[in-house]
């Protein structure tokens, strides 16, 4: 079987921010439009095809995990030439094409927390995304930060009595992605409770950014666009031709009725859903599955945030395990209780296990290293979702 590795979750600590205010909303409630901007703030300037594929890819987290390491592994392949080189792997057709991308796979990846839930709300909430995006435009448009450049074109089009935004490459086979400081872009921001995160670019990216738009070098990227916007509608689009282009082996065309994009539930990989209507549209809400469910939540939430605490458990064991080497060098006795598992002295007086303390995210750490799931279902957490697929 095709082992799995989630160590980088584990090891991604995030660094919340402004964008605190948003995480401690009711999940039980749709998003509001001063949570959707706040969201969307560091993307909604991305060309219409970038920013589709970017939210769609957003619903399946452990697949942009697993993309973004494998983009670090392969730093000299961007562009067509890596979303070719990833055409074999099982990851929805979303996710292998930001492998074109490294740098927007790499903030998706530093910031676990926004990118589920700005996947959560594509799922859940895709006009209101739509209309959230528009009005960020608009704003950028009113303040004279969003026009024309020789790396991409903005138009203005009406439709049934409203005007959209658009914005595509300059050139359809060389994309660019923009950095910004939504600080900027959108001139004063109306929602002080909601101030948008700023994710600055990857280093090297070119001069630091204080103020403006700033665009690295462009990407022979026209064949890894495959998504768009259908303004008007408020949804999104898959070009299924192209699409099967990129993932040829696993592209299911007929998930797609009209080439209109639905969220694919088996590239979810058991993460879960943020309200019970998405569980129960999606199969996490069986019969038996409330405890399992907030099992793997808990679980997911500790290794995105169980880095630290995982490097000290490990000094941990390794201090407990020295110890108990002390005492077998100095001749005390280790003996095994029959059937209960826990190790007692000669004596018969009974001690307490020396890693009784380790916390459980060093323990799922090591066992993701020797490519075991989470309660034995191939990659997902507590066995659901996608297990054991191939």
């Amino acid at each position: 079987m095709k082992r799995r590795n989630l160590l980088a979750i584990s090891t991604a600590a995030l660094a919340l921010g402004p964008i605190h205010a948003l995480w401690a909303q009711d999940t039980k409630k749709p998003f509001t439009a001063a949570q959707l901007d706040q969201m969307m703030a560091p993307i909604a300037l991305y060309p219409d095809a970038l920013l589709a594929q970017t939210l769609m890819a957003a619903s399946y987290p452990l697949e942009v995990v697993e993309a973004a390491r494998w983009s670090q592994a392969n730093p000299n392949l961007k562009g067509d030439a890596a979303v070719a080189a990833v055409k074999d792997k099982d990851w929805d057709v979303s996710v292998k094409s930001l492998t074109a991308f490294p740098q927007v796979l790499k903030m998706m990846n530093d910031q676990l927390d926004w990118t589920q839930k700005i996947g959560d709300a594509m799922i859940a909430q895709q006009k209101d995304v739509a209309e959230s995006v528009q009005r960020l435009r608009a704003k950028a448009a009113a303040a004279g930060n969003l026009k024309s450049t020789p790396q991409q074109k903005v138009t203005t089009q009406a439709a049934g009595g409203s005007s959209t935004i658009v914005i595509e490459p300059a050139n359809p086979e060389t994309i660019y992605v923009p950095y910004y400081n939504p600080a900027w872009a959108y001139g004063p921001w109306p929602y002080p409770a909601y101030p948008p995160p700023y994710y600055p670019p990857p280093p090297n990216y070119g001069a630091a950014l204080m103020t403006g738009m700033m665009f690295g070098l462009g990407v022979a990227a026209g064949a890894a666009m495959f998504g768009g916007w259908n303004w008007n509608h408020g949804n999104t689009y898959v070009n299924v031709n192209r699409a099967t282009s990129i993932s040829a082996n696993n592209f299911n065309a007929s998930h797609y009725a009209n080439g209109t994009w639905s969220h694919d539930a088996t590239h979810r990989g058991g993460v879960p859903y943020n309200d019970r209507a998405l569980q129960q549209k999606y199969g996490q809400n069986r019969p038996g599955s409330t405890e399992r469910d907030q099992y793997r939540g808990q679980q997911f939430e500790n290794e995105l945030r169980g880095g630290q605490a995982g490097q000290r458990d490990g000094a941990a064991r390794t201090n407990a395990e020295q110890r108990a080497g002390a005492e077998r060098a100095g001749g005390t006795q280790v003996n095994r209780g029959s059937g209960s598992g826990e190790a007692r002295r000669s004596s018969g007086t009974g001690r307490s296990d020396a890693l009784s303390g380790v916390d459980r995210g060093q323990q799922v750490n090591r066992e993701a290293d020797r490519g075991r799931s989470y309660g034995g279902g191939g990659r997902s957490f507590g066995g659901g979702g996608r297990g054991g697929r191939r």
